[in-house]
């Protein structure tokens, strides 16, 4: 028996991992129990240094050094309390994922004695190797130092593990020069540019107690859970996170039954562990559902400040992977990790609030007389369109090339929906003032046990990247491996932008001038109206539409990341101490060396796994059916069309090998990702094509692959 059918037999025999009684651990009594929060700080602080980083926190004051050295002795009286012996500065480096180096509280103090030690210089900053982090030629790979600086604004929490807990410090890291070498930084001097926009234009309307504007998110989380024993045999889930050969399942997502189906057992119960241990963490997951696609599903957490949402959606991938093969499983957080099923992405649901509560993108019941709301809309309106290319780079890499513009994800081509009562008002602005909104109605279902529903004054848009959804707007295009600080970053910049040139023309008007206001809107509207559209998103026809509207569509990676390095991105990115030109072409180019670093990865990959899998597998049956073919006709033909096959897989290998080849010689690395997309992806292409249609003919038993029909559809 083959591997791959001793997996699919241990599917049949499993059982279900055990969880924690669900009642004893309910979801109130647990969370935020592994965060140094308002709790634990006001049970292991004094009261004044409680109080003073309360206010720290809470963005009334900066840090006090002053109170380093009593938060660092309270944080580590908390943590090895709940028995933690290391602390680690975990911070977010620009390779996508977290880093973390652990040192010991324990010192030796004498003849077999120790201490724990932990100070407040060490709470503030530590100091790790940088060199073998990207930095986009920032630093040179002999320059090895680097800091990391406390963000006091995003929750200490401890890592806990079967063998250990490590209490973990979210950071910034920069360099020792002082440039930005993360994606924390950046996202942090964006939230302060928006917010410092956003109050000018506040004051103008006459508010005078809010002293913060932020940014809130809720990222929703698409994700695949495959069982780890059939997946493991695949070289390219392993090393790729996403299948470079599979012909399709007989039976894929055709009938829709996946979509908020029941949940399978084994999978709710590592969705509950998911849970729990989230909660833990302080980390609000709220929902958890299947997918469209087998074996796909999706958890939204509540809405939190952008930073520290930004940091627990790092959380949440991190535990989603470990967790997994608790309960055989393996994670697929690849933004295509089937060919011919749709794919995950990570809507970023994104609005502005104030410290003292109002939410400046919530309409009203009247949104036509809510002046300060369609002033905050039209400038979100101007600064998307205005610079909706760098909107598109910001979700730009090879995982999500796979999904934008197919018709399952956004389109490449960066627009705003806003709702039929929004469309209606827009449309009423740009003669001038607004006099009316629509209005929702009921649904009656014409059952009398059944209630009667509240119809929404407007309906949904899911084929548009940027789409206003009642309070909100949600940024469907970001991938669902993705980091989101990047994008956020990207927004929050664009808006600050924009909301600077309305607090300008407004701080030119005398206070209450509604006439001048309108005026101003309408112009708004006038001009950036293009980017406004609220039909098919997939349609061939918006495409066209959308050329004659000068709307940018670039489709692929490639194409997208010159956006990055344009005068009017160093301009705006500069302009509002985001980042220097230098920190901008840095981030460019190390998106250009990880789209050539994956896509070559994939293409060794493809050639290994087609040298020494697919090959000798229809060797073998050419062997086994060339007996037959001597005697029938009709195996003949079967052994010849394999044969036929086999030839052209050896030709496409050889192929594939010439264009990685000529590729990489190609000079500059943004020649070598042209070279990439144009030559060596489609030779891939072919290899996965004639593959594809062996697997069809090759026998099961011999096939060395788990199929798509057995990874989607037995876990």
């Amino acid at each position: 028996m083959t591997a791959r059918k001793h997996a699919i037999e241990a599917i049949s025999d499993l059982k279900v991992a055990s969880v924690e009684n669900y009642l004893e651990h309910a979801g109130g009594d647990i969370y935020g129990q592994y965060v140094f929060g308002e709790e634990a700080q006001r049970q292991f602080l004094s009261k004044p240094v409680f109080k003073k980083l309360r206010r720290t926190i809470t963005g009334l004051e900066p840090f006090d050094p002053a109170i380093a050295d009593a938060v660092a002795q309270g944080v580590k009286e908390w943590a090895m309390s709940k028995g933690a012996t290391h602390y680690t500065h975990w911070f977010v480096p620009m390779t996508g994922s977290t880093a973390e180096k652990h040192d010991s509280f324990l010192n030796p103090a004498g003849e077999a004695q120790t201490v724990a030690e932990f100070s407040g210089k060490v709470l503030l900053q530590g100091e790790p190797d940088a060199s073998s982090f990207p930095s986009g030629g920032i630093r040179a790979t002999f320059e090895a130092r680097g800091y990391t600086a406390w963000d006091v604004t995003s929750p200490i929490f401890l890592q806990v593990e079967p063998n250990g807990v490590t209490l973990t410090i979210p950071t910034a890291f920069v360099s020792y020069t002082g440039e930005a070498l993360d994606h924390k930084i950046p996202l942090l001097r964006s939230q302060e540019a928006l917010g410092k926009q956003a109050l000018r234009v506040l004051r103008w309307f006459g508010n005078t107690t809010s002293s913060r504007v932020f940014t809130n998110i809720g990222p929703e989380q698409e994700y695949f859970l495959v069982d780890r024993k059939l997946a493991e045999q695949r070289p390219d889930l392993v090393l790729a996170g996403r299948s470079l050969f599979g012909a399709p399942s007989p039976k894929g997502q055709e009938l829709e039954d996946q979509y908020f189906g029941a949940i399978r057992e084994r999978i709710l119960a590592y969705m509950m562990d998911l849970d729990r241990e989230l909660w833990r963490l302080g980390i609000p997951s709220k929902t958890r559902h299947n997918e469209v696609a087998p074996a796909q599903f999706e958890m939204a957490p509540v809405y939190e400040a952008t930073s520290v949402g930004s940091d627990h959606n790092m959380l949440v991938m991190s535990v989603m992977k470990r967790l997994a093969p608790q309960h055989g499983l393996m994670l697929l957080m690849h933004e295509k990790p089937f060919k011919g099923v749709n794919g995950s992405g990570k809507h970023n649901n994104w609005s502005m609030g104030t410290d003292d509560g109002e939410n400046l993108l919530e309409p009203g019941h009247d949104p036509h007389a809510n002046a300060q709301f369609l002033a905050v809309l039209a400038a979100i309106i101007r600064g998307v369109h205005v610079h909706a290319d760098l909107l598109r780079a910001s979700v730009a890499d090879a995982g999500n090339d796979h999904r934008l513009g197919a018709n399952e994800a956004p389109p490449a081509i960066v627009s705003i929906f806003l709702g039929e009562q929004l469309e209606d008002i827009v449309k009423q602005l740009e003669g001038g003032a607004a006099s009316s909104s629509k209005k929702g109605g009921k649904i009656e279902l014409g059952v009398s046990s059944l209630p009667v529903l509240p119809m929404d004054a407007t309906d949904r848009n899911r084929t548009s990247p940027f789409a206003f959804t009642g309070n909100k707007f949600e940024f469907r295009a970001v991938g669902s491996s993705a980091p989101i600080y990047w994008p956020q970053t990207v927004l929050n910049t664009l808006v600050a932008d924009s909301m600077e040139q309305l607090a300008d023309e407004l701080e030119k008007l005398k206070p209450n001038d509604m006439a001048g206001l309108s005026k101003i809107i309408a112009s708004i509207i006038k001009d950036h109206k293009q980017v406004l559209f609220s039909g098919n998103g997939y349609s061939e026809e918006w495409h066209a539409e959308a050329a004659k509207r000068g709307l940018p569509n670039n489709k692929s990676t490639v194409d997208a990341l010159p956006a990055l390095t344009t005068d009017k991105a160093k301009k705006l990115f500069s302009k509002h101490g985001v980042l220097s030109e230098r920190e901008l072409e840095a981030r460019a180019e190390i998106n250009w060396e990880r789209y050539v670093k994956v896509q070559n990865i994939e293409a060794n990959i493809t050639l290994e796994m087609a040298k020494t899998m697919i090959l000798p597998a229809a060797a073998t049956y050419i062997g086994e059916v060339s007996v037959a073919a001597a005697v029938s006709k009709g195996m003949k033909q079967v052994s010849d069309k394999i044969v036929s096959l086999v030839d052209s897989l050896v030709d496409a290998i050889h192929a594939l090998e010439k264009a990685q080849h000529s590729a990489h010689h190609a000079g500059s690395l943004e020649a070598e990702a042209k070279a990439f997309k144009e030559s060596v992806i489609p030779a891939q292409e072919k290899v996965r094509e004639v593959a594809d249609e062996l697997e069809t003919l090759v026998s099961d038993d011999l096939w060395p692959l788990p199929k798509y029909r057995e990874l989607l559809f037995q876990y």
